[in-house]
């Protein structure tokens, strides 16, 4: 794609990063096939071809963001199928991340719209407020129905019904603490990232990393200071949010690396490992952080990248459990993690099954089910279709807004993948799988 940048223009180097990611564009569009939003709507504009053309011409034009501009914007999950399928290496995150910053910037959104990502801001991040929103939300529910008869109080409705009817209680294994191996030579020391979301509303995924690893040999490590990784309010263009959480936990990881030495940092929702992963770039101009960034970065992995570097033992039973495994956009589009999650069930005893149109967003996509209900819900019913009509016991993931997701529409029960593989591995049996089917590893 040619461009017509002023060399001023080029002198910001974040405009300079998209002028050269527009440039390896050629305008192909196989990224259309498998774009969620264009499947769906069928327009140009909600394809990533289209909202590169939209970008490219806002940024190059030195102009605010406009309706139309931000309308296709948002409609964007950031699934990044877009770049898998892009035979030309095109980075389309970083490009539309950029996009966002310059819209949340330059373009002045309704009030109900600007209060509504305020409260999320506020919210979302930080478990002990996020768990108090949750209870009101209990109390505010009966007036889902009155919000979702007012277009710009939808995402209010939405987020009424994705809240749980119980929430669990806060894990014992949520604060700072050290977790030693359970048993003979220590194989690894690792820090988990505990989140924000996550440890409210599952915290017994956590749970299950810690039992599984500590009893693999793996000491774990809960470093004080770490919070949230960043993503929701990176994907909302709130750069200086974002980047301060980013800071916040290098230096909590860099503390644990100078006093005890880390091996990993173990992430166990993928939409966050996608951003951990990103510090690197995301901090690169930082002169007091950038180094430090990349190193964190070079140390992130997924729960099941990790364990699949290590010898694992015997299962200590075989479930003989159907699995559907979804693919969270963020582990096999962000990530490039596709192989390790279903070898690493198929090895513990659990029979794989891969569901139609797996490279579709389930509509998740950090808080895109809040702020762009409709689509979300038809990409979720598609989503939950395809899962159901694979016949299998029970669904398994790793991130938790497919959970919340898929769980709001689905049938079937459905756990973090790292929950089947410690109830394999001696572990407990997570709640809500079926009674009665582990089978003894006699064989």
């Amino acid at each position: 794609m040619q461009t017509s940048f002023t060399l001023a223009q080029l002198a910001d180097p974040h405009v300079a990063e998209s002028e050269k990611i527009l440039r390896k564009c050629v305008h192909c569009g196989f990224c259309t096939a498998t774009c969620p939003t264009y499947v769906t709507l069928g327009n140009e504009l909600d394809s990533p071809r289209g909202r590169i053309y939209l970008i490219k011409d806002m940024l190059e034009n030195g102009r605010p963001a406009d309706k139309e501009v931000v309308t296709h914007i948002d409609r964007c999950l950031s699934c990044l199928a877009c770049m898998t399928t892009c035979p030309s290496g095109v980075n389309y995150m970083h490009l539309v991340d950029h996009a966002r910053v310059h819209i949340e910037n330059t373009y002045k959104r309704p009030l109900p719209d600007r209060m509504i990502r305020a409260l999320l801001a506020a919210v979302l991040p930080y478990p002990g407020r996020f768990r108090a929103a949750l209870k009101l939300a209990r109390l505010g529910r009966p007036f889902a129905r009155l919000f979702e008869a007012v277009g710009p109080l939808r995402p209010l409705a939405a987020m009424l019904r994705l809240a749980p009817t119980s929430i669990p209680q806060t894990s014992a294994k949520a604060s700072p603490a050290v977790y030693p191996a359970a048993a003979g030579a220590r194989r690894g020391r690792v820090a988990i990232l505990t989140g924000c979301a996550q440890p409210v509303l599952d915290p017994g995924i956590n749970e299950a990393a810690i039992s599984l690893l500590t009893r693999l040999g793996v000491e774990v490590v809960l470093p004080q200071g770490e919070g949230c990784c960043g993503a929701l309010v990176h994907h909302m263009g709130r750069e200086e949010q974002a980047l301060a959480s980013a800071r916040q936990n290098v230096d909590a990881w860099m503390r644990e690396i100078e006093s005890g030495g880390l091996d990993a940092i173990i992430i166990t929702a993928s939409g966050c490992g996608t951003t951990i992963k990103d510090y690197g770039f995301m901090l690169r101009l930082d002169p007091a952080y950038a180094q430090k960034a990349a190193k964190i970065s070079a140390l992130a992995k997924d729960i099941t990248e990790y364990l699949a570097t290590l010898e694992l033992p015997e299962p200590a039973q075989k479930p003989g459990l159907t699995v559907a495994y979804h693919s969270a956009c963020s582990m096999q589009h962000g990530q490039k993690i596709k192989r390790q999650p279903k070898e690493l069930l198929a090895r513990a005893g659990f029979l794989v099954k891969e569901p139609r149109e797996g490279h579709l967003c389930c509509g998740s996509a950090g808080t895109y089910n809040i702020m762009q209900p409709e689509i979300s819900a038809q990409l979720r019913d598609r989503k939950v279709k395809n899962i159901e009509a694979t016949g299998a016991d029970i669904i398994a993931t790793g991130n938790i807004g497919c959970i919340t997701q898929i769980a709001s529409a689905a049938k079937l029960p459905i756990v973090h993948t790292v929950e089947l593989l410690d109830w394999a591995y001696g572990g407990s049996k997570p709640a809500g799988v079926p009674e009665g089917r582990a089978m003894e590893a006699a064989e």
